[in-house]
């Protein structure tokens, strides 16, 4: 809830931070000013990369109250464009989980070390983000709550299985430890809602505390307001679902 007369004040900025095996990478990191203790959000990019849709989100979090950070997952890579760094990556075969779960980790270890922290660290992705992000709510103890938005390949097949990625996160469900929010398209691919009603049904097998939310007339990546892709009144809603399950779970 606004008011004319509130004060509104926020730091961003690029951080180094300790990520898998200890080794410093750089991170995205924006939060409310002012003592708080303020509740956090780990965000976890997607393929496209540590891009500017992700810096917009880290702040767009920070603007609502939560201390956030985006950590460079293809910082091992080497630098660039984002696009030229994803290309690398890619043609790389993706980055290994267990490496990424050591940055997540590293990213949890960071927001509840500062003195304004609530103690309460979410952990939000999309695409493969959202698959990151799952993993790491299932395999680094510590998050309160998760949000997956379209996270891809949670759901996975013997022959889709690579030494980076040598188990199906789906797989872990029975390790997740906080509330998850899902948000899914109905035209998407990756994953298609027969995959999104396989994880929904491996989550309730284990008795775990979810939401998810299935748009029509929306497919892969409905947030990206630059791409064709995106639904302007699905991204508005999904935005609204995100901020009242974080209050519910993070903020309280």
């Amino acid at each position: 809830m606004y008011e004319t007369n509130m004060y509104e004040g926020m730091l961003a900025e690029t951080v180094m931070m300790r990520g898998h095996g200890g080794e410093p990478i750089n991170a995205y990191y924006a939060r409310p000013l002012g003592p708080g203790p303020f509740p956090a959000m780990v965000l976890v990019h997607h393929m496209p990369g540590w891009d500017e849709w992700y810096r917009e989100a880290t702040r767009k979090f920070a603007h609502h109250g939560y201390a956030s950070l985006s950590p460079n997952l293809y910082f091992r890579a080497g630098h660039g464009a984002p696009e030229d760094v994803t290309a690398k990556v890619r043609a790389a075969g993706g980055v290994p989980d267990e490496q990424v779960l050591g940055d997540l980790a590293g990213a949890l270890d960071f927001l509840q070390s500062q003195p304004y922290s609530n103690g309460k660290v979410g952990i939000f992705g999309t695409c493969s983000g959202g698959r990151h992000a799952y993993l790491a709510a299932c395999r680094a103890p510590g998050f309160a709550a998760i949000v997956d938005c379209w996270g891809g390949r949670v759901v996975m097949s013997q022959e889709e299985l690579t030494p980076k990625q040598p188990v199906a996160p789906i797989d872990y469900t029975r390790d997740l430890s906080c509330p998850i929010l899902g948000l899914f398209g109905e035209e998407d691919r990756s994953p298609t809602p027969a995959q999104v009603a396989q994880h929904e049904a491996a989550l309730k097998q284990h008795g775990k505390q979810y939401e998810f939310h299935m748009y029509p007339d929306a497919g892969h990546g409905f947030f990206y307001y630059d791409r064709p892709a995106y639904r302007q009144a699905q991204a508005v809603d999904g935005w609204q679902k995100i901020f009242a399950f974080l209050e519910k779970h993070l903020a309280a």
